[in-house]
C-alpha cells in the first residue's frame, strides 16, 4: 500500500520534467508523459506473467514447510466455503452482504481521495501561478509525507490491536481538510490541508482492511475484499466525473471537493456504526449456555 503514495512521491517531479520535452519530434510535452510513462507499465505488466507465482507452490520467496503450510490453509478454507455455498450463492451472499457494502462506501471515500487528488492535486497546485517544475516539486511533499505517517500509522494499529478508532480519526481528519480549503486562499495553507488530506487518507488503509478482514466471515474473507475495493472503485469512477462537473461549472477547486469531504465524513460515521454493532455482538458471542 505504500507504493500508492510513493508512486506520486517520485512520480510528481518525473512528470513535471517530462513536460519539458515539449516541441521534441513534433510531439506535446502531455504527450510524451503518457507515452514514456506507459512503457514501464507495459513492460512490467508482460514481466508479472513469468515473474509473479500463481499460487503458494510457485513461489520460490517461501520455505518449503511455508509453501506446504499456506497450501493447507487454503484447501481447508476453500473446503469450508464449498460445504457452505454452492453454485452461485458465495457471490449472491458476498453482494448481498450488509457488511461488504457498508466496508465498500467507507473505501469509496479513500479510494476516491486517493485517485481524485493524484489527478487533481497538481491542477489545485499550479492554480496558484506556479510552473510545471515547481508544481511537480511542490507535488511531493504531501504524499512524501502520507508515505511515512501510514506506516507509524499502521504499526501503531498492530500494536494496539484497536482498529475502529485506528479508522475513524484519519477519516475525519481528511474530510475536515477538505472542509477547511474553503476558507483559505493561501498556497501554503492550501499545502499543508492537502498534506493533511493524504496523511489521513493513507494512514487509514492498513487499519481499515484489517477492521475489514476482521469483519467478514473467515469463508467469505477474500471474496468479499475483492467486492469491497471493486465496489468502491466504481464509486471512485462517478465522485472524480462529479468533481470535474463541478469545478468546470463554479470555477472553485475547494466547492469541487466538497463530495469527497462528505463521503468521508460519512465514512467515518459508518465505522463508529461498525464499532457498535461488533460491541453488540461479543457478549452474544462469548455467552455460554446456562446448565
Amino acid at each position: 500500500m505504500v507504493a500508492i503514495p510513493l508512486s506520486s512521491f517520485f512520480g510528481s517531479p518525473l512528470s513535471a520534467a517530462l513536460l519539458t520535452l515539449d516541441g521534441v519530434a513534433g510531439l506535446r510535452g502531455w504527450q510524451w508523459l503518457l507515452i514514456l510513462e506507459a512503457i514501464p507499465a507495459v513492460l512490467l505488466g508482460l514481466a508479472a506473467l513469468a515473474v509473479l507465482p500463481s499460487r503458494p507452490a510457485e513461489a520460490r520467496f517461501l520455505t518449503p514447510w511455508q509453501r506446504a503450510w499456506l497450501e493447507g490453509r487454503l484447501d481447508a478454507e476453500r473446503q469450508a466455503a464449498s460445504a457452505g455455498h454452492h453454485g452461485h450463492g458465495s457471490v449472491w451472499s458476498v453482494l448481498t452482504s450488509k457488511q461488504v457494502w457498508l466496508l465498500a462506501i467507507i473505501y469509496a471515500g479513500s479510494s476516491a481521495t486517493s485517485n481524485t487528488l493524484s489527478l487533481w492535486m497538481p491542477q489545485i497546485l499550479k492554480s496558484f501561478g506556479l510552473s510545471n517544475l515547481e508544481t511537480g516539486l511542490l507535488n511531493m511533499i504531501p504524499f512524501g509525507i502520507a508515505s511515512v505517517f501510514m506506516i507509524y500509522w499502521g504499526l501503531r494499529a498492530d500494536k494496539s490491536g484497536e482498529r475502529i478508532w485506528s479508522t475513524a480519526l484519519p477519516l475525519a481528519l481528511t474530510s475536515l481538510s477538505f472542509a477547511l480549503t474553503l476558507l483559505t486562499g493561501s498556497l501554503t495553507v492550501t499545502l499543508v490541508l492537502l498534506s493533511l488530506v493524504l496523511l489521513g487518507n493513507y494512514a487509514i488503509k492498513g487499519p481499515f482492511f484489517a477492521l475489514a478482514t476482521e469483519t467478514l466471515p473467515p469463508a467469505a474473507a477474500a471474496a468479499g475484499i475483492a467486492a469491497i475495493n471493486t465496489l468502491a472503485h466504481l464509486g471512485t469512477g462517478a465522485i472524480t466525473s462529479i468533481i470535474g462537473v463541478l469545478r468546470d461549472k463554479t470555477g472553485s477547486f475547494p466547492v469541487a471537493l466538497l463530495p469527497l469531504c462528505a463521503l468521508t465524513g460519512i465514512g467515518c460515521l459508518l465505522v463508529f456504526w461498525i464499532g457498535r454493532e461488533q460491541a453488540r455482538a461479543v457478549p452474544h458471542a462469548t455467552a455460554a449456555p446456562a446448565e
